[in-house]
């Protein structure tokens, strides 16, 4: 756990233009800058960032919040890497909370792989550019497939010393373990003593995890000998996991979020090129069977895929699986086939941008119909081929989760290859019925087209109820929470500010007013009667800024003639609160056009609805007096519901606090008469 006193430096240090401005451009519009939202698609920028405040606010999506949690929602982390994300970025070292031995010796064994990882990652690239086996033979190779200098440093490409143990040796005379450097895979330890460099004589491709750091390595051969695999990778590791990895999902994964789609090619060439091209929504499976982790890795930024195949038929065949494992994950999947003789790589390298965007956006079609066409012309006319065709595709069909997605690749489906929809239907819920219930018996069937209509009935009457019952809660909002929502804007924007509250005597003269103070009075009023909030995010900004508030009250009780003046509490304190909802709110209160209007609930009370500064010795009192005289009034209706119930002793005990709440009522409407 971080400590307190770091997270406030990083606070303090983020510029939240120029954290926001990593992923989003920001143009100036006044004070603030304003962008299209990354949330969401938009064509009109409504997303806008204020310095002077430190938070951001989309008017279309309604998203809100600092640079932390703006690095949270963009970035898909926790609020713990996106700290450490920041602080990176403004060189503040992280500190954080004393871990068992266990979590430590896990922790410093992960975090000692990723050290060796990054040394690595350096050592191949120094030996890439500045040693003259490097420059003769990985840089050149590089070079001659048409790679300039500006890929070659942001994806990191290196080049291993053909020598067998160079890169092993040099780390271990620097001081790094022999346990890490076998355990990440990059030295192998030879039974009869010494080292083997596992990537010696290799040009290097690192991979990097989605938050930037090297993991693992790819490395291609230079040699031709056939008994040498030309490409080699890292092995699975405790940082490393090839099923749960994309090779340039780091360097993609903004690009696809506002691009609303991703590329997958196959290796790290296709995916250099395509960016050396201009294309960056693009990642690879690196030569490994594509996987539900890595299309789930995907969906994290987009519901759509386009997968690239090259002109080989064989390739295709083997690869096609892939699109109906993206389709069970509930992807949207199209396909795209390169010229022959073509591959992702070539096509990028010989063609510019606009040609290689132009293409893939002319040529992409749906899974259906590129299986379909590919399926057909292997069968041609025959009838036994074509019936084998339509059950491929129609165990694709049936993977998807989506049923009216399902529908409608269905009745495509028919289009495509002539024949009946309802026939592709039936088999397609055989299919299913044989995935989920494990029998394709005619009875099973009939049972399940049953179920499957009731079920569908079913849940749109339950839909439908459902959607009535939550358009009345939200027209009927809960009258404490909107109480305690008015208690605490007039805290966070008013608690500093001073007012005259008129008093009477007895007989209902006035009296001489008393000036008190908006949180004093709200704190002190709600502690006599130990009333705490009931809704979690208003209790939680309460709490805190009584905590706060009692704290400074204490400084300026012990403060001695010639100290610094002691700071209220202010609203902008609560801007960094690491809770998302209680920053929400606050930013909320913050980017109101309209001064802040009281709920409508006080038109149960009266007729006029005071909130404006100038109002706060009417409006405050009567806050208090509403909120108090309505969580007694919740309170003595749930006793007199237990009551119901009770034995005659319990009876007793509980008409004695119904009394007391009622002494509690008449007291609160004594004192507060003429407001109410």
């Amino acid at each position: 756990m971080i400590d307190r006193a770091t997270i406030d430096k990083i606070y303090s240090s983020a510029d939240i233009v120029e954290v926001i401005s990593d992923f989003v451009t920001l143009k100036k519009k006044g004070v603030n800058y304003q962008a299209c939202c990354p949330f969401h698609n938009e064509k009109t920028p409504s997303f806008v960032v204020s310095p002077s405040k430190g938070v951001f606010k989309c008017f279309g999506c309604g998203k809100g919040g600092n640079a932390i949690t703006f690095v949270m929602e963009h970035e898909g982390v926790s609020y713990v890497d996106a700290l450490k994300y920041v602080a990176k970025k403004y060189g503040i070292e992280v500190q954080e909370r004393e871990l068992s031995e266990e979590e430590k010796r896990e922790n410093d064994d992960r975090e000692s792989m990723m050290v060796v990882t990054s040394y690595a990652n350096d050592y191949f690239k120094k030996s890439l550019r500045e040693t003259e086996e490097g420059r003769n033979i990985g840089m050149s190779y590089f070079r001659e497939r048409g790679f300039g200098d500006a890929i070659i440093d942001k994806f990191g490409l290196g080049y291993c010393p053909a020598a067998g143990s160079a890169f092993s040796d040099m780390a271990v005379r620097e001081g790094y373990k022999e346990d890490f450097l076998v355990r990440t895979g990059l030295t192998i330890k030879r039974e009869s003593g010494g080292y083997y460099d596992r990537f010696a004589g290799r040009v290097m491709f690192p991979v990097h995890s989605l938050s930037g750091r090297v993991i693992a390595f790819g490395g291609r051969t230079l040699r031709t000998d056939k008994k040498t695999a030309k490409y080699l990778n890292s092995p699975e590791s405790e940082i490393y996991h090839k099923s749960n990895t994309l090779y340039g999902i780091y360097f993609a994964k903004k690009a696809i979020t506002q691009q609303n789609f991703c590329i997958l090619v196959e290796g790290y060439f296709d995916v250099l090129s395509m960016v050396q091209s201009g294309v960056e929504n693009v990642v690879a499976s690196s030569g490994t069977s594509l996987t539900s982790e890595q299309i789930r890795l995907i969906s994290r930024f987009t519901k759509n895929i386009t997968v690239i195949y090259d002109g080989d038929a064989a390739g295709i065949k083997a690869s096609i699986r892939g699109i109906d494992m993206i389709l069970k994950e509930g992807l949207n999947v199209r396909v795209v086939l390169m010229p022959e003789g073509e591959d992702p790589d070539s096509f990028a390298q010989s063609h510019s941008s606009e040609e290689l965007s132009d293409y893939i956006r002319e040529n992409e079609v749906d899974f259906i119909s590129f299986k379909t066409n590919l399926l057909l012309s292997e069968v041609k006319n025959d009838p036994i081929g074509r019936a084998a065709m339509i059950t491929d595709i129609v165990g694709s069909i049936a993977v998807i989760p989506d049923e009216i997605v399902r529908s409608q690749y269905i009745r495509e489906c028919s289009r495509l290859t002539d024949s009946d929809e309802q026939m592709i239907a039936r088999e397609v819920m055989r299919r299913r019925v044989d995935m989920l219930e494990g029998s394709a018996g005619r009875e099973v069937l009939q049972n399940m087209e049953r179920k499957e209509s009731y079920k569908r009935r079913k849940q749109q009457e339950e839909e439908e109820q459902s959607l009535l019952a939550e358009r009345i809660k939200e027209s009927m909002p809960s009258p404490t929470d909107e109480l305690e929502r008015e208690l605490v804007v007039y805290l966070l924007k008013y608690g500093n500010k001073d007012f005259y509250f008129q008093q009477h005597d007895a007989q209902g003269h006035n009296m001489e007013p008393v000036e008190l103070n908006v949180a004093q009075t709200i704190i002190e009023e709600l502690e006599i009667d130990n009333i705490e909030f009931r809704n979690t995010v208003y209790k939680s900004i309460y709490d805190e800024y009584v905590k706060m508030y009692k704290m400074r009250e204490e400084l300026v009780a012990s403060a001695k003639e010639g100290d610094e003046p002691v700071e209220r509490v202010s609203i902008n304190e609560f801007i960094n609160n690491p809770v998302p909802a209680v920053c929400d709110f606050v930013v909320d209160i913050l980017t109101k056009d309209d001064a802040y209007r009281a709920s409508k609930i006080w038109s149960k009370f009266d007729d006029v609805v005071l909130t404006e500064e100038d109002n706060l010795n009417v409006a405050v009192p009567k806050a208090i007096a509403v909120y108090k005289l309505r969580v007694i009034g919740e309170i003595t209706r749930s006793l007199l519901e237990e009551i119901k119930g009770a034995d005659e002793d319990t009876a007793m005990e509980i008409l004695h606090k119904i009394k007391a709440l009622d002494d509690s009522r008449k007291i609160i409407c004594e004192k507060y008469s003429r407001i109410l």
